[in-house]
């Protein structure tokens, strides 16, 4: 792994030196230097949109109790297309243009998920309730705020004074799982 990233960031420089040298005898200096801005400036803005319609879909799975999982791999992916689109070159912006088509991210998506399930590497774990369930996570069942006055009959004897319970009361040992006291 560690050849393919050094083979790449020598690799990908001398190609983009190529592709520039190529597109500057063809199209001239300026437009090519208009043409790599250009793709930054509209790269920046699709990258935007694109952003905050993922964060919005990930607020709505969130909401429905399901995972995020396609969100979060495409707001990855938006990272790095984003980054390679601010990186000048013209195979760094195709790269980047790549990664901002849906179409695209699905396919990869598919094809990270089938690797991971290929290879056993996907393991999932989760402390979100289903949507219906009304419970929150880690906890019994749904959690009521409220507020509560002590009322203690002055007919029944409390033996407070040696913390032994009272009649029908629970005692639950300062450690419990389920958070009793």
């Amino acid at each position: 792994m560690g050849l393919i990233i050094l083979l790449a960031l020598i690799g990908v420089p001398i190609l983009e030196i190529a592709v520039f040298i190529q597109a500057g005898e063809w199209l001239g200096l300026w437009p090519t230097i208009g043409i790599v801005i250009l793709t930054a400036v509209v790269g920046t803005a699709l990258l935007r949109i694109q952003g905050l319609s993922t964060i919005a879909r990930a607020r709505e799975s969130l909401e429905a109790g399901q995972l995020p999982v396609a969100e979060v791999f495409d707001g990855l992916c938006l990272l790095i297309g984003g980054a390679l689109l601010l990186t000048p070159g013209f195979i760094t912006d195709a790269l980047g243009f790549l990664l901002l088509i849906p179409p695209v991210r699905l396919l990869l998506r598919r094809w990270w998920g089938k690797h991971l399930s290929d290879t056993g590497r996907m393991r999932v774990w989760s402390n979100v309730p289903p949507a219906d369930s009304g419970s929150t996570p880690g906890g019994p069942g749904p959690v009521i705020d409220g507020e509560f006055e002590e009322v203690v009959d002055e007919k029944e004897p409390t033996n407070r004074d040696n913390n032994k319970p009272r009649r029908n009361e629970k005692v639950f040992p300062a450690n419990d799982p389920n958070g009793h006291r």
